[in-house]
């Protein structure tokens, strides 16, 4: 058990992968959140697959036109610590392309929501992206630099990868770079909300991302500042190649 400040009671939590670095933590909110969500959308849409980090993949998913791309609690490890930098983060995917995109972060009280080709929005306020224009200097989540990324400058790091994406989307962050593999609802809503407050948004070589695989892993995301984009390409290259593979 534990103890979520947040909150004010404990709460049941599990590593459901412990081979993994540093583990990969999951407790009973989670499950209690994919469960709801999974009722409440298919009300909605009772046609649409579905995939989510906490419910067995069902291969059916792969034969809709529409489908929902959940993440119960992206960053968990801060809910469970009473930290704000947790989200609840939903995509709808048409034909392997995000339509909508909502990413709720109760702790801060923020609801971002984005639609395809209408712009993204942060709260009700129309968002644009980062519109740095130097590699050099540019702002990353981080809790620390590689060697070779001295020349970047740390700002704050939520535990969820969809909240520092969102840092992109309202230009509190210029770049968000992982060179691991990654799952389809981690980025998904996060993805879209970027994309249309006006951010570069692909995998860690600059290709585009796709959606609804067989396999639902990509290797590396890359969010970024438009007129940085190709020069954190560069600089991601040699190590993309590298990790990739392993």
């Amino acid at each position: 058990m534990c103890q979520w400040p947040g909150a004010g009671h404990e709460v049941e939590s599990w590593d459901k992968d412990p081979t993994r670095v540093g583990g990969s933590p999951v407790c009973a909110a989670d499950i209690e959140v994919d469960g709801f969500l999974k009722q409440e959308l298919g009300r909605l849409l009772p046609a649409a697959g579905w995939l989510s980090e906490e419910t067995a993949d069902d291969p059916s998913r792969l034969g809709k036109d529409l489908i929902w791309l959940v993440d119960p609690i992206d960053g968990t490890r801060d809910f469970l610590r009473g930290r704000t930098g947790w989200a609840i983060s939903v995509a709808l995917v048409s034909a392997g392309r995000p339509l909508i995109g909502l990413l709720v972060a109760p702790a801060r009280g923020e609801v971002w929501t984005a639609t395809a080709g209408t712009g993204a929005r942060l709260n009700g306020v129309d968002l644009k992206a980062s519109r740095c224009e130097k590699f050099v200097g540019a702002r990353v989540p981080a809790d620390s630099l590689m060697k070779e990324d001295q020349d970047l400058t740390m700002v704050e790091k939520p535990n969820s990868i969809a909240l520092r994406i969102a840092m992109v989307a309202d230009a509190r962050a210029d770049l968000v770079a992982t060179l691991r593999w990654g799952y389809e609802w981690d980025i998904a809503a996060a993805g879209l909300i970027a994309r249309e407050a006006g951010a570069a948004v692909t995998d860690a070589f600059g290709k585009p991302l796709a959606y609804n695989k067989r396999d639902p892993r990509a290797f590396g995301l890359l969010v970024t500042a438009p007129r940085i984009h190709a020069a954190a390409v560069e600089r991601l290259a040699d190590r993309a190649k590298k990790y990739s593979v392993q």
